[in-house]
């Protein structure tokens, strides 16, 4: 085996977790896994991981491997994209991570078409309640929402997005009409907790007057950790709530629900395809963000 094959035997053993997925991944028996690691680590003079059959834990010497392999194999992969030997279709994993509500009811579909219309490509779709930093568990775009991770990380726009203060029009109906977002303190708020996250306070800027600002403690009688129960929450009348667009959209266009001080704008909530910043970005990692910002903002309308 060439030091390149074993390059990729360890990016496919780490990402696996363990002994016997690798082997099932790979068409080879538990053994002859476990030999080509110990062969591995007796060419390099280190040990790399420690091990059950049902946990790989790395050492330093592994991650260190791992992390510079990877980069390795990937300027290898574009050394030979640029050359033209994968010039005519894209190929390689791909690994995605997004939140669970967007990631099933945007970023699932066009990856699907994605790999549909590039079947060289081995696409994984992590979704998760809390972000994932990309090359963590071979992460290769975080699709990221909300104020950017850090300057370390490639970020771009996908979808401008913000949120929206919106309620039942039943629910609207029945109280006195807002005036500024000091008042959403005299009445119940459907509150979201997630990523740890202090969700009880809203802030606000005034769409004329962008020195009025206002910050406001909301609480109520209901409140998840999941989005798309908040929402249910609110269609049902039981108060009021503070969503992203892309989540009430449909809603505010049907008239199930209706925004709330509209002279007022929450804080933006934009959508970011970020990935690690190297010197050979590969083209699969390129096109799938290339063909994100193509295709969202239809899927979500314009914003408002």
């Amino acid at each position: 085996m060439s030091k390149l094959d074993d390059l990729a035997f360890f990016q496919h053993l780490a990402r696996a977790g363990n002994l016997t997925t690798t082997a099932q991944g790979l068409g080879l028996s538990l053994s002859a896994v476990s030999k080509r690691l110990k062969l591995l680590e007796t060419r390099l003079g280190v040990t790399l991981a420690s091990r059950t059959t049902r946990r790989l834990t790395l050492t330093a010497e592994g991650e260190r491997y791992l992390l510079r392999g990877a980069v390795i194999l990937e300027e290898l992969s574009e050394l030979e994209e640029a050359l033209g030997a994968q010039r005519a279709a894209l190929s390689g994993p791909l690994k995605i991570n997004a939140t669970f509500g967007f990631g099933r009811r945007h970023v699932a579909p066009l990856l699907s078409d994605f790999c549909a219309r590039n079947p060289g490509i081995d696409a994984s779709l992590e979704l998760s309640n809390f972000p994932m930093s990309p090359g963590e568990q071979g992460v290769d775009i975080a699709i990221r929402v909300g104020e950017l991770p850090d300057s370390r990380l490639v970020a771009r726009l996908v979808l401008a997005n913000r949120r929206v203060l919106c309620a039942a029009p039943a629910y609207a109906s029945s109280i006195a009409p807002l005036d500024t977002p000091a008042s959403l303190a005299d009445h119940p708020c459907l509150v979201l907790r997630e990523n740890n996250d202090n969700y009880a306070i809203w802030r606000f800027t005034h769409r004329e007057h962008s020195e009025r600002e206002q910050a406001v403690k909301v609480a109520g009688p209901l409140e998840s950790n999941d989005g798309e129960v908040i929402v249910r929450f609110a269609l049902d009348g039981h108060g009021i709530i503070l969503r992203s667009y892309w989540d009430v959209r449909e809603h505010l266009s049907s008239g199930r629900l209706v925004e709330l001080l509209p002279a007022w704008k929450s804080e933006s909530a934009d959508f970011h395809a970020v990935y690690e910043h190297r010197r050979f970005v590969p083209a699969r990692i390129r096109e799938f963000v290339s063909y994100l910002q193509a295709e969202l903002p239809g899927r979500v309308n314009p914003i408002y």
